[in-house]
């Protein structure tokens, strides 16, 4: 039996439903282990690289390919499956990523690394065109941005505990071990997702006397589209430098190969931040919030170019880069939802994740492309310059966005 947002949780006294935490904790530890698996790489990549006799930079590709794999796929995958339960979606993902990890762990060359990385992002296109829009079948649209915020706060978990972890049980106990752990990870929030999270009806109903519209004829779609650029702008610029972000704290920024895993515990938890800070003001000042933050990004990436040398530094600057960021994606996660029609919702949220994935693909191929070049002090500056570029496209469209879909405009 599905349900909807007012009858998945408990009523309270008034109208308005309660918020259903322990379930979106669930979906938001499922988004952890998804985001751990999909930058597991970025975490290892020494190792690797060391392991399988390949470059840095080559390594680096394994993120390209994974998301690149999910920009191509998500939408059609989205689309062929869009009458199909979420839940059992939501399982057959998991699933798929707790394999690919398996295979990924006892990979014997490069290329089948490379082949176990196009099987995750198979998985990973279709997971989070399901896993954005299911939480905001749980809520109110009231409540959303909290939701949201909740629930994509599991990928800044995966920087906080996932990312870090991985590095410190790859040097500690070798790259393949840490593979094997992310996938008992995942098959524990597999098992919980098919233990506490509800069924759901995501099929949209019309309103008496409502027609309805093909989705290239939806007004919102605009607006949807818009969002995707400055999520493709916004986080191309920052996987740009993210990805290359262990061999830069070594080489440039002269931290022990040992202290990385604090370094990136310490850009996870800020991450974090960057969330709750979301989640708190969101609701309030959407717009302020995410034209602010854009530009913070830059900032700090340029702060780090010039000053991040020494463990103390690094840590107080990449922190600051983290929580600029953190914010950035459950904003623009919810700038979605409110800014696409109820027909719109699952394709839209497709698109924004194949955005999302196209940036960070392409974050680490330009990455790679600058490293090899120009080398790796340079990274950090072209990173600060895309930033900049997403962030004056998102505030010079924000009137065009709205004007899409207006019945939103206070939201978005």
């Amino acid at each position: 039996m599905s349900t909807s947002p007012a009858s998945a949780s408990v009523l309270t006294s008034g109208s308005e439903p309660a918020f259903p935490v322990f379930r979106l904790l669930v979906l938001a530890g499922a988004i952890f282990v998804s985001v751990s698996s999909e930058f597991l790489p970025t975490a290892l990549l020494p190792n690797i690289a060391a392991d399988l006799g390949v470059s840095e930079s080559k390594v680096g590709i394994l993120v390209t390919v994974f998301a690149g794999t999910v920009a191509l796929t998500s939408i059609p995958m989205t689309i062929l499956t869009r009458r199909h339960s979420r839940k059992a979606l939501l399982i057959i993902t998991l699933s798929v990523f707790a394999i690919s990890n398996v295979l990924s762990a006892i990979a014997p060359t490069y290329e089948t690394l490379l082949a176990t990385r196009v099987l995750g992002g198979l998985a990973h296109g279709l997971f989070w065109a399901v896993a954005g829009p299911y939480a905001a079948l749980l809520v109110t649209p009231r409540q959303l941005a909290r939701a949201i915020a909740l629930t994509t706060g599991g990928g800044s978990l995966a920087f906080i505990l996932g990312v870090p972890f991985a590095a410190a049980l790859g040097f500690a106990l070798g790259w393949r071990l840490a593979f094997v752990a992310m996938a008992v990870l995942v098959t524990a929030f597999l098992v919980l997702t098919i233990v506490a999270l509800p069924s759901v009806d995501h099929r949209p109903r019309l309103t008496t006397g409502a027609i309805a519209v093909p989705l290239r004829q939806d007004r919102s779609l605009r607006a949807v589209l818009l969002v995707a650029v400055s999520v493709l702008l916004l986080a191309t610029g920052h996987n740009a430098f993210y990805t290359y972000i262990a061999p830069w704290t070594i080489q440039i920024g002269g931290v022990s190969p040992d202290l990385v895993s604090v370094v990136l515990l310490a850009f996870g938890l800020a991450g974090l931040l960057g969330a709750v800070l979301a989640g708190v003001f969101g609701d309030r000042w959407p717009r302020l919030f995410v034209n602010v933050a854009g530009p913070a990004v830059a900032v700090m990436c340029v702060l780090l170019a010039l000053f991040g040398h020494g463990f103390i530094a690094v840590v107080v600057l990449m922190m600051m880069w983290s929580t600029s960021f953190g914010g950035l994606p459950p904003m623009l996660h919810t700038r979605n939802l409110h800014g696409s029609s109820v027909p719109m919702r699952a394709i839209s949220g497709s698109i924004i994740t194949t955005a999302f994935n196209i940036a960070i693909g392409l974050g680490a191929l330009v990455g790679g492309v600058v490293l090899d070049h120009l080398g790796l002090a340079w990274v950090p500056w072209v990173s600060a310059g895309i930033v900049i570029v997403g962030a004056a496209f998102t505030l010079a469209t924000d009137r065009a966005r709205i004007a899409a879909h207006p019945a939103d405009a206070h939201r978005g």
